[in-house]
């Protein structure tokens, strides 16, 4: 709010993220004191309804995030106009809109509470209601590597019509072709990575089994919302100036920041 160069589409994805893993945070941690601590089911039930909405809301962003870099690359000519930011924003408005409305299920009454047969991995969710879930993301991860994977061609393309322009491929040409494309396999990787694993429990898994098996699971998802700050904002220098302009009052100005293009992000 404080930076305009902070408000283009690209960064309203990035603060959506950002503000959906600040959720997820903060819905473990309520989790565990009304799971353990403070013992009630009702508000169990709430808490764990945050948890999916929040955890909805930030694989969702990041789904956007991912449509947002192949629209940049894709329609480079026409995409800072208020057309791509209509887009953007009615993409936001339908994630977290999805989100809530995921969370709203066991709140509603999609739940096990009064029908323990119907338990899945995770209670006091239905098995229903978490195959919904691991579906949702499958879907969206194969999305995601679908993206990523068309990123890469028009990445590779550009170099390709530059090496013709200028009649070979400079090293400096290969190095940030390689770069971006290694960059895109980390972010993918360390999605499916955090996610898979849990996915695919909630899948196969019993409700009988101990539940130290879903914690296991579910600890690199977790990890992910950690992980997420790192990969999207830490390398910005938009948001390097914004944060020393935020918490220390002013920045150098000898330092010199240069603007970088979503795919950049």
């Amino acid at each position: 709010c404080y930076s305009p160069a902070l408000r283009t589409p690209m960064f309203v994805l990035v603060g959506s993220l950002a503000t959906a893993d600040l959720l997820a945070g903060l819905g473990l941690i309520l989790n565990f004191v009304f799971q353990y601590v403070i013992r009630s089911e009702t508000v169990s039930l709430l808490t764990v309804g945050f948890l999916v909405a929040s955890f909805a809301a930030s694989v969702s962003s990041l789904l956007a995030i991912t449509v947002d870099r192949y629209l940049s690359l894709y329609n480079a000519l026409t995409y800072y106009s208020e057309r791509t930011v209509l887009c953007i924003h009615t993409m936001l408005a339908g994630a977290w809109g999805v989100s809530l409305c995921l969370g709203l299920l066991p709140v509603l009454g999609w739940n096990c509470l009064h029908d323990r047969a119907a338990c899945s991995v995770v209670r006091p969710l239905t098995k229903s209601n978490v195959t919904l879930l691991s579906a949702s993301f499958f879907l969206i991860f194969l999305i995601m590597l679908h993206l990523y994977i068309e990123i890469c061609k028009i990445v590779c393309r550009h170099a390709h019509q530059i090496a013709l322009q200028q009649h070979f491929l400079t090293a400096s040409h290969y190095v940030a072709t390689k770069k971006g494309v290694s960059t895109l396999a980390i972010i993918l990787g360390t999605f499916g990575a955090s996610w898979l694993p849990f996915a695919i429990y909630c899948v196969v898994g019993d409700p009988d089994y101990p539940s130290v098996y879903t914690y296991a699971t579910l600890l690199p998802a977790t990890y992910n919302s950690m992980i997420n700050p790192i990969i999207y904002a830490y390398r910005n220098q938009e948001i390097q100036r914004s944060m020393w302009v935020l918490f220390c009052g002013c920045f150098q100005a000898k330092v010199s920041f240069r603007s970088r293009s979503p795919s950049d992000v």
